[in-house]
């Protein structure tokens, strides 16, 4: 991911969204079930003050997983999965695969040197907003599907899998439901996008200027870390805003979703679930770009040969 100044990628572009989109999906595979404890999480209401009925049901990453595995199963925990490979290989296809192209638009072909952060970061901006303009749908029916375990018991299921979701969506609300949430999801996805490719390229970048590191999976390793990191603090809030607004259909717009959560629930609403967000988002970003790597490494030897 990064390049000596703006030198074309040594992978084509049908190439590089290969290798994005399955690196993307292996890290769907390994990190979903904390992904479907975050939602869980986020979608939980603050209880009312002395209100025993209203305890609660989730608490902490690890609860919310075994309350989930406890009650609904284990395959529970992967509710959204078939959705989810659907949203990463075009978001995750799309997002990284333009990534570089579109960075080294931004500096020009006749840029010489390192790449400024501030394009990293227009480039993240840029190619997330287009990538969840078309996976909207895909992330739509994940968070449909995750929320489900919500119902109480007896009331039968909205949907019976993706495809069912999918259908049922468009039969009864229409094509234009199935972007439901694109507003706080392109606000979300953009933000986090560049956070997470801008802060991995910059972290990368300034590893491999240190003597003693070279281009490994450890480098890898701390950029990924990093670049979770930055991706949670910076988008957390609008991920809650995207949760709760994808999960409950009775929120008007982006701005009466984040004013209701805001006086109902508090400031600190909008970084529930931060820490399964974190281990969410840390485990996925650094699972993604080590195989991202990997998957690139070997597509270059495919080239070569």
């Amino acid at each position: 991911m990064v390049n000596p100044g703006n030198a074309a990628s040594d992978i084509s572009f049908a190439g590089t969204f290969a290798c994005s989109a399955f690196a993307a999906c292996f890290a769907e595979v390994c990190t979903i079930p904390l992904d479907t404890a975050k939602v869980r999480l986020q979608l939980q209401k603050t209880p009312v003050a002395g209100d025993v009925l209203t305890l609660p049901k989730y608490k902490g990453l690890l609860g919310t997983v075994g309350t989930v595995a406890r009650e609904e199963g284990l395959s529970a925990l992967w509710k959204g999965i078939v959705p989810g490979l659907h949203r990463q290989c075009l978001f995750g296809g799309l997002r990284i695969g333009l990534y570089d192209p579109v960075k080294n638009f931004y500096v020009g072909k006749d840029h010489v040197g390192d790449v400024p952060l501030s394009k990293k970061i227009l480039a993240g901006l840029t190619t997330g907003a287009l990538a969840i303009s078309v996976a909207n749908p895909t992330d739509l029916v994940k968070v449909r599907l995750q929320a489900e375990g919500k119902l109480p018991p007896g009331v039968p299921r909205r949907y019976s899998g993706a495809l069912n979701a999918y259908s049922t969506i468009l039969k009864q609300e229409g094509i234009a439901a199935l972007w439901t949430g694109i507003g706080p999801n392109i606000g979300r996805n953009a933000i986090i996008n560049a956070a997470e490719l801008a802060s991995y390229d910059q972290v990368k970048q300034t590893i491999l200027k240190i003597p003693g590191f070279s281009d490994n999976v450890f480098t890898h390793l701390l950029a990924g870390l990093g670049a979770g990191f930055f991706a949670v603090c910076i988008g957390s809030p609008v991920d809650v805003v995207k949760s709760r607004m994808m999960g409950d259909s009775s929120y008007k717009s982006t701005l009466d979703c984040f004013v209701k959560t805001l006086k109902n629930d508090g400031v600190t609403a909008f970084y529930k679930g931060f820490v399964p967000n974190f281990g969410r988002l840390g485990s996925w970003n650094v699972i993604m770009f080590l195989t991202l790597e990997q998957a690139k490494t070997f597509a270059r030897g495919l080239s070569a040969s």
